[in-house]
């Protein structure tokens, strides 16, 4: 069962993301922001990471960008999950490694049509 690093701020999107992730028979890991996923990301087998962009503490753009220097994670799939849907933010976010981009709020079949089209 492929795991899945869900980071979100808010407790009311994990929640979703989580009951939805769980209900297609993934295993989830929460995390409340960006240092928090840096933290979970050292110590679990994660398959796929999807991040908000917009935290406190790390955002999901220096989340990506930590992650990607460490060699687990160099080619491990991670989608951003968030309201920002601007162009810019989306360069920034390819930029720094990121596999997708999904706008909130988010469709469950589009979310795990994605997740299916990017997981290994």
């Amino acid at each position: 069962m492929p795991t899945i690093l869900a980071v979100d701020d808010s407790a009311s999107m994990r929640q979703m993301v989580s009951f939805t992730l769980k209900g297609a028979g993934y295993s989830v890991v929460e995390a409340v922001d960006g240092q928090d996923a840096l933290s979970k990301a050292k110590t679990a087998k994660i398959d796929l990471v999807l991040t908000d962009v917009n935290m406190p503490k790390m955002d999901g753009i220096a989340l990506i960008k930590a992650l990607r220097v460490l060699p687990t994670f160099k080619f491990t799939p991670i989608l951003m999950l968030t309201t920002e849907s601007g162009a810019e933010k989306k360069v920034e976010g390819k930029a720094a490694g990121a596999t997708g981009w999904i706008v909130k709020p988010f469709n469950p079949d589009q979310l795990l049509a994605t997740i299916k089209k990017v997981i290994r």
